[in-house]
């Protein structure tokens, strides 16, 4: 592990993975079993800083944000609505509610996985960092409201994607500590594997190898995250051994946000979108930076004034109205001296749909991003059914006794008597983000099954840029089996043909 890129720069290595997030970390784990490989992470090592490991620092890494190099980075969609993105090693599994949770089984058919691997990526990945959680007063207190509303079986503790009402799983463990992806390189080979810190990507290093018209990726041009993206340096991917012709890959894992960026950065995307910053074109695919959504949530804060209580992740949550809509509890920071109460909703499924696109050439400056929350008349009719439920929950018995209220003022609107206008209004004026943003990179329309980019040879992306919707009850959980799954694929696939 290193922060010098002088170490790095000029190398040549069997796989280049860029992105040291939830996906990337597992991914270049599972690959360093047989192969050397170079991990690019563009944030530093969350080794020792209490904002990551202390569950009593919940949420301060959202409030103490800057441009170049907090642990959390922030961006404001297009649509108004604030959100975040991980800047660190382990990505966003080191700054948010550490809440553990598998995909259905219908997503994993519709994404055409081996069950048998996925079931065995998953419980790799639990054993080295899932907890089950001690339940603290508040989190017991939604787990009964939430019954008493109607949210039907209780599933006590399980980590699959049922509905009813469940613990889930949690990355901190019996003494407050958090685990993050970045636990999961202790499992790589260590004489294998490199990890480049404070490094951000700028773009993709093509070839042309004399097969055909298509372009290879051979490698990557990156600088120092906190030094001028001016100062290039590169690193390679390991040409093929006299008795073999098979070569490696350069694989995004970047996010969200920075996998369709980095693609767009290096010439892949829409032909007239990369003219207007001067990006020669490597591939015309009109499809990277579509598709993106955020699952829109509403939630109801209990506490008429900030109050100086400790934060607290979410650990129970309700599944309801056939998995469309997911409702958790928890108390977040709203600045360094203050947190609140809140019962969150969030929509499973949204129809809306957006884009991402470049505002400049700086990779290390967010992306310009809209996902158009409640932009179709379905999402819309659905966040009014959401918004009746999380009533239910925030006026039942044991919410109500806990908080000691009959009601709030800003609950006005969330009556039962609340018209569908009045409601839908409420919808508009008050979506936030549940932080499960996904899409950009979606599998069928800018990478195979196999998450390789199409009308490129050597460049693949893994990670939540190429789902189309957002798993289970959070991605996390299928984000991190999903590094571990495709790296055991790629394994198999380079034995295959060496073979």
């Amino acid at each position: 592990m290193t922060a010098d890129v002088k170490e790095v720069a000029g190398k040549s290595f069997d796989y280049i993975v860029v992105g040291g997030g939830t996906t990337g970390c597992p991914l270049a784990a599972t690959l360093s079993e047989i192969f050397s490989v170079l991990l690019v992470e563009r944030g530093g090592s969350p080794s020792g800083n209490p904002l990551v490991t202390d569950k009593s620092h919940y949420g301060l890494s959202l409030v103490q944000t800057d441009e170049y190099t907090s642990l959390a980075q922030s961006f404001v969609s297009k649509d108004g609505v604030q959100n975040y993105r991980g800047r660190v090693l382990g990505g966003s599994s080191a700054i948010n509610g550490g809440f553990y949770s598998r995909a259905s089984k219908d997503f994993i058919k519709r994404a055409r996985w081996d069950e048998e691997l996925v079931k065995q990526a998953y419980e790799w990945v639990e054993s080295k960092l899932v907890f089950v959680p001690e339940l603290t007063s508040w989190q017991t207190v939604v787990e009964l409201g939430l019954l008493e509303s109607g949210i039907l079986p209780d599933n006590a503790y399980n980590l699959e994607h049922i509905e009813g009402t469940k613990v889930g799983g949690t990355m901190f463990d019996q003494c407050g500590k958090r685990h993050t992806s970045a636990d999961l390189l202790e499992e790589g080979n260590p004489n294998n594997i490199i990890v480049l810190l404070n490094a951000t990507a700028n773009n993709i290093i093509f070839c042309n190898i004399g097969k055909g018209n298509e372009s290879r990726a051979c490698g990557i041009r990156f600088s120092k995250s906190d030094g001028s993206p001016n100062h290039i340096h590169e690193a390679y991917l390991s040409k093929p051994k006299k008795d073999s012709s098979t070569w490696g890959d350069v694989i995004l894992s970047a996010g969200a946000l920075g996998s369709p960026q980095l693609l767009l950065l290096s010439g892949i995307g829409p032909h007239e979108h990369l003219k207007d910053f001067n990006i020669p074109i490597t591939v015309d695919l009109k499809e990277v930076g579509q598709g993106m959504q955020d699952n829109p949530a509403i939630a109801v804060f209990f506490d008429t004034m900030p109050q100086k209580r400790l934060p607290e992740p979410p650990e129970v949550v309700g599944i309801a109205d056939n998995f469309r809509v997911i409702i958790e509890g928890g108390v977040i920071l709203i600045n360094l001296n203050a947190s609140r109460m809140r019962i969150a909703a969030k929509m499973a499924f949204p129809a809306s749909q957006g884009k991402l696109e470049l505002n400049n050439t700086d990779p290390r400056r967010n992306p310009s991003v809209e996902f158009n929350y409640l932009a179709k008349e379905k999402d819309l009719e659905q966040c009014v059914k959401m918004v009746r439920l999380l009533h239910r929950v925030t006026k039942s018995e044991s919410v109500s006794l806990f908080l000691g209220i009959k009601s709030k003022p800003q609950e006005n609107l969330m009556s039962r008597a609340s018209s569908d206008k009045e409601l839908r209004k409420l919808c508009k004026n008050n979506v936030r983000t549940y932080y499960h943003y996904h899409g950009g990179c979606a599998v069928g329309s800018v990478v195979g099954e196999d998450y390789r980019v199409y009308g490129v040879e050597g460049l693949r992306v893994i990670d939540g840029s190429t789902f189309r919707e957002s798993p289970g009850t959070n991605p996390m959980a299928t984000l991190l089996m999903l590094g571990r799954y495709q790296g055991i694929k790629i394994l198999e696939q380079r034995k295959e043909t060496s073979g």
